[in-house]
């Protein structure tokens, strides 16, 4: 059990790094504009504060993170030309002092789309 939570905890820090390579590279020039897009959209669901499926939801809440998100990364890592991302990936690797800033782009995206969904509810119901 503690190998498993070992190996848990070294997928997310490679997450983590590999999102932070991703908040470098996708200012970056080299990289052409879908990638700098899907990059965003990646970006803005991982700073988000608010999930698309929150987590309090038994196993949707925490699939929709499991899922989309290294899905989203692998997704862009595959646009980004491999000698743009391996240097990010040095320079991440070199300066370990990573924060977290907070979206609120992508939050206000998030509720307008909750809010949509319940505005459409209600009214089908009503």
């Amino acid at each position: 059990m503690k190998q498993q939570f070992a190996r848990w905890q070294q997928q997310a820090r490679h997450l983590k790094q590999q999102i932070s390579v991703l908040l470098l590279a996708w200012r970056d020039p080299r990289v052409p504009w879908y990638a700098k897009a899907l990059a965003l959209c990646t970006l803005g669901y991982a700073f988000s504060p608010i999930d698309l499926i929150p987590d309090f939801i038994p196993v949707l809440g925490y699939l929709d993170d499991l899922l989309l998100l290294p899905l989203g990364i692998m997704l862009t890592i595959k646009l980004i030309p491999a000698e743009v991302w391996h240097e990010y990936s040095l320079n991440v690797q070199q300066s370990q002092a990573q924060t977290k800033p907070v979206s609120y782009l992508a939050a206000s995206l998030i509720i307008g789309l909750w809010l949509g969904a319940a505005w459409l509810l209600f009214r089908s119901i009503w």
